[in-house]
């Protein structure tokens, strides 16, 4: 169900994770024109993390200019006992969740979108997509899911969401959750186990 896997990805990553630190310490050494490189490189990927917390996108924009401020003032400490990236969407995360909760509100996933439907249904339960049938399934699939994202607790919604969505490897989340590889792997178990339990009548009707 994840979006990253394969030898290229991984190799790709690996690259990336190489450059990204070359220009940490040319930011550390004093170089403010290289962190704008790292800006440019990740700021639609923050802002598309963010967005999957806050409601509206000039909400995400902000959110995601407040975490790139909050990296760029940490990053002298930053020493690379992780990948860059998986450090700056930890940050994000954890900017997105204390901007909600200073304003009262709790954190929720934003409404998933046809393509998410069809990550967790799989082929198999839209395999009629193209029909008027399967667009009509898609759109309700991806109101349940939203509405089954809402009722996890707040560690398998982070969890589900940077592995489904975001397309993080299980070592890459517990970086970003600061937890055991182990624990990662449970909550999306759980997270996906109780979204399936959610779609399993409709998928039933629809194979029927």
């Amino acid at each position: 169900m994840s979006k990253t896997s394969g030898r290229g990805t991984s190799g790709a990553l690996e690259s990336g994770a190489s450059s990204d630190l070359l220009l940490v310490q040319r930011v550390q050494k004093g170089e403010k024109g290289a962190f704008d490189l790292l800006v440019r490189k990740y700021q639609h990927k923050v802002v598309a993390l963010v967005g999957r917390f806050v409601r509206t996108p000039e909400e995400a924009e902000d959110v995601a200019q407040e975490a790139f401020v909050k990296a760029y003032r940490a990053l002298k400490n930053f020493r690379g006992d992780s990948a860059f990236y998986t450090w700056l969407y930890r940050i994000a995360v954890n900017t997105a969740k204390n901007h909600l909760v200073a304003q009262g509100r709790q954190v929720a996933i934003v409404d998933a979108e046809t393509e998410d439907a069809e990550q967790f249904a799989g082929a198999d339960g839209l395999r009629e997509y193209d029909t008027p049938e399967g667009v009509l399934l898609s759109k309700e699939l991806a109101e349940h899911i939203d509405g089954a994202l809402s009722e996890l607790p707040e560690d398998l919604r982070t969890a589900v969401t940077l592995r489904e969505f975001e397309g993080l490897s299980y070592d890459e989340i517990a970086q970003v959750m600061e937890c055991p590889v182990g624990t990662v792997r449970s909550r999306i178990f759980r997270a996906r186990e109780a979204i399936a339990k959610v779609l399993a009548p409709l998928l039933d009707q629809e194979q029927s």
